[in-house]
Order: C-alpha cells, then sequence, then structure tokens
C-alpha cells in the first residue's frame, strides 16, 4: 500500500512539475548555457531554482505518468520506485562531475545545479519504497499480515 501511495504521489508530483515547466512566469528565463542544444519554450529555472528546458519538462511529465499508472499493483509501484532510484541516482552523480555538467546528456537536458541534490533526493525516498518497504503478507516470516483459517 505505501508503495503505490509512494508510486501515485510521485508520479503526480512529477507530472505537475512537468507541467509547470511549460508556464511563463514559473519558468524563468534566466540561462544561457552554450553547452545546450535544446532550448525554446519551456527553457529556463522552474521556480527560479532548478534549470530546465522542454526535453526536461517531457521526462517529468512522462516519469509522472508512468508513476501514476504504476500505483494500479504493488509490484508496478515496487518497480517504478526501483527504476526511479536506479535513474535519478545515476543523473544525481552525472551532475556531480563538474566537467559532464550539460553535455554529460549530449546538450540535451540541464543536469547541475539544484538538480544534484533533488535527483539524489528523490534517488533515496524512491530507493526506500522500491527496496526496503514490502507488500503486507509478501514476508513470509511476517505473521502480522496472515490469516489462517481455524483447524477443525
Amino acid at each position: 500500500m505505501l508503495t503505490r501511495r509512494f508510486a501515485m504521489i510521485l508520479g503526480i508530483a512529477f507530472l505537475i512539475v512537468g507541467i509547470l515547466g511549460f508556464v511563463p512566469g514559473i519558468t524563468s528565463m534566466q540561462h544561457n548555457d552554450p553547452n545546450l542544444r535544446v532550448e525554446g519554450p519551456g527553457h529556463g529555472y522552474l521556480l527560479g531554482l532548478f534549470h530546465v528546458n522542454v526535453l526536461h519538462n517531457i521526462v517529468h511529465v512522462l516519469f509522472g505518468i508512468a508513476g501514476i499508472a504504476a500505483a494500479a499493483t504493488y509490484l508496478a509501484a515496487r518497480n517504478y520506485a526501483r527504476f526511479v532510484a536506479i535513474a535519478y541516482v545515476l543523473l544525481g552523480i552525472l551532475g556531480l562531475i563538474p566537467a559532464a555538467n550539460t553535455w554529460n546528456t549530449w546538450g540535451l537536458i540541464p543536469l547541475h545545479g539544484n538538480d544534484v541534490w533533488l535527483h539524489l533526493i528523490i534517488a533515496a525516498a524512491a530507493a526506500y519504497f522500491g527496496f526496503v518497504v514490502h507488500a503486507p503478507g509478501s514476508d513470509p516470516h511476517d505473521t502480522r499480515y496472515t490469516h489462517t483459517a481455524p483447524r477443525i
């Protein structure tokens, strides 16, 4: 239940962030990155903190849709959380490499600054729900959620 709820909440958050990335005023045009090949609508700093562009926003929308869909079952939600954990820890590590920054994604998606710590926090939360939290009754040694019929 917790993992499914996490997938739904993270999916909704990703979807909202992805959509907000396209809203003028919420995304401020403050940055001109010579290494970034994709600018256009949705390029700037989301809430003045997170460098985004159109592809970055689309990725957030896709992660959002995937999270909402994955919340349907525990197994899908767990796999979604695991995928997010692995993907976002890799993005966080890439963002920590100064020589890589924007062009570690071939100049397509900005990946530096505040994005790094946010990606690592998301990875930690997703890892918890993907690898630590288990569905009730899935652990054979956990008898709290098991029901056995009385013996006659």
